[in-house]
């Protein structure tokens, strides 16, 4: 297992997303993500099979940061009830993880 996870995220918006991603990585939230503009999303919500077209990403960065990026997603998305999975990475390009680690902020100074 490593320090770092990848954490996906969807929104109703490419935009806000692309936006929202930058603010992230500006901050040293995430090391980099990978946006997808054109995914559909099927779910139950109220009582309802809803299918919409959504945008996703995925952000590589510290497991620690996790409840940080929930935290920060729950205030400023679009959503009442977003997306926010945490996938653990079991094995990474040493180089890579260390790059990730490198430049995302510590969990304890955030």
């Amino acid at each position: 297992m490593t320090d770092i996870c990848e954490v996906v995220i969807t929104a109703p918006d490419a935009e806000w997303l692309a936006a929202f991603t930058h603010r992230l990585v500006e901050e040293h939230l995430v090391a980099g993500a990978h946006q997808i503009d054109a995914i559909r999303s099927t779910y139950w919500w109220h009582g309802e099979i809803v299918q919409r077209p959504e945008a996703r990403v995925a952000f590589h960065t510290r497991r620690a940061l996790v409840p940080v990026l929930i935290d920060r997603t729950t205030a400023e998305h679009p959503y009442e009830v977003p997306c926010v999975v945490a996938v653990p990475i079991v094995s990474a390009n040493p180089e890579y993880e260390r790059w990730v680690l490198d430049v995302t902020a510590d969990a304890a100074t955030t």
